[in-house]
């Protein structure tokens, strides 16, 4: 039987477009967030608005969140994807029998802190006693106090410590009822820092060590989706860089114009990613490319949430993270404007 030209010439058009569309396919990656618009969301919103995760062929949808812990709780049930929050609570949480890991790591140094007024003259934990500092009980900061306080040879008797909850600490503080208040310095402190010259003493200056905020998976979804996680954590680390590259007020732009209903000010957002690009690195991590973890980082993480008394099952460092998801290749590429 002879087959006309025109069914074979519709079979191979049926065929090439059968091939074709995986290729063109969109692969949507639902992101929670770890809380409402700053400075450590910048990459995100950039990336979007340049396009370089479409390019990849990924729709990447973001949702606010509300704490890192609900972060990594919610993307661990499996409710998104992959999450956007502190590593401490991860790690934390993993050691409790949730099955979540990090994939990139952007801010590899501790970011929780004393915030302290300027003119204060307190520049260390010595210089404390007799002072009044607020804190919140169910923060990450409570179970590092008395280390804190120790290494400048201290005790709590030494000084005033009050427990409010987070949104009336930065009240009681900016009202200068208060001399200091333990928190997040990289979101924190500029917001201060508008009402109340402040300064940050950092934790990590005095041995209480962790990494901070990356990108969280459950084991499963890195698994199922493994292809587009690489994708977008490898976008995302390269959009950090190509923003600390000095591309710093395209990147506030990017957030401004997608969150119009939080009224950012472009002014916090700078100081939030000046602060964030003084712990980017450790020493461990030098010259590696953004995203990449360190395991004598993560050691030294473990270590100290384990004093802490945080952890319950502690697992070997490469528990915690992988590298396998940044490729080094795309994030140059993005850090250098995109193709």
């Amino acid at each position: 039987m002879r087959i006309s030209p025109k069914v074979i010439l519709s079979a191979l058009v049926m065929t090439m477009t059968a091939i074709a569309a995986p290729a063109n396919a969109i692969e949507t990656i639902r992101v929670r967030l770890d809380w409402t618009p700053w400075g450590d969301q910048v990459p995100f919103h950039l990336a979007i608005k340049k396009g370089w995760y479409a390019k990849q062929g990924l729709d990447v949808q973001l949702e606010e969140g509300t704490g890192s812990v609900s972060t990594v709780q919610i993307v661990g049930n499996g409710a998104y994807d992959v999450g956007h929050a502190a590593l401490a609570p991860m790690a934390i949480a993993r050691s409790k029998g949730l099955k979540v890991k990090s994939i990139a790591v952007f801010i590899r140094q501790n970011d929780i802190g004393l915030m302290i007024g300027k003119d204060s003259g307190i520049s260390s934990p010595k210089d404390l006693k007799g002072t009044k500092l607020t804190f919140t009980a169910g923060s990450l900061e409570t179970p590092f106090l008395d280390r804190f306080l120790a290494a400048g040879g201290l005790t709590r008797n030494d000084l005033e410590l009050t427990n409010v909850d987070a949104a009336n600490k930065g009240t009681l503080y900016m009202s200068r009822n208060v001399d200091g208040a333990f928190s997040s310095a990289p979101f924190m402190q500029p917001i201060f820092d508008k009402q109340r010259p402040t300064k940050t003493i950092n934790f990590s200056d005095y041995g209480l060590k962790f990494p901070s905020f990356g990108l969280v998976a459950t084991e499963s979804t890195i698994a199922a989706k493994a292809d587009q996680l690489r994708k977008f954590a490898s976008v995302t680390a390269g959009a950090w860089q190509y923003i600390l590259n000095g591309h710093e007020d395209e990147a506030i732009k990017a957030i401004i114009d997608a969150r119009p209903q939080a009224k950012l000010s472009a002014e916090v957002l700078r100081e939030q990613i000046d602060i964030l690009k003084g712990l980017v690195s450790t020493p461990a991590t030098e010259g590696k490319p953004m995203g990449v973890a360190s395991e004598k980082d993560w050691a030294e993480g473990i270590e100290t949430l384990k004093e802490g008394k945080l952890m319950d099952k502690v697992e070997t460092p490469t528990a915690y993270y992988t590298n396998d998801f940044i490729d080094e290749k795309l994030v140059k590429e993005i850090a250098n404007g995109g193709a």
